[in-house]
């Protein structure tokens, strides 16, 4: 356990960060599971699904949860694999 006050601070701070980027890379890859499911299941809904998804990877890279070019990759794959299932399901 750290003993300066600036250290304790930074450690509450670092706790605060970590559960927050937990959820956060949680909800992404739930968002992109549940993409590839819809386009898997060729619903209705897939396109809605899949930009959801796009759009919570943009958002953990611009708030610093992943990097910028993580996102990038993983849009990329996402996209693949959607487009893989839609063109399996036709």
């Amino acid at each position: 356990m750290a003993n300066i006050k600036s250290q304790i601070k930074r450690n509450r701070q670092n706790e605060k960060r970590r559960v927050r980027n937990k959820a956060v890379r949680s909800e992404v890859r739930t968002r992109a599971k549940s993409a590839v499911d819809t386009a898997a299941a060729g619903a209705e809904n897939q396109d809605d699904a899949l930009r959801l998804a796009m759009k919570r990877i943009d958002k953990a890279a611009s708030h610093g949860v992943i990097h910028k070019n993580q996102a990038a990759n993983r849009k990329s794959r996402l996209m693949r694999r959607v487009a893989a299932l839609s063109t399996d399901a036709e």
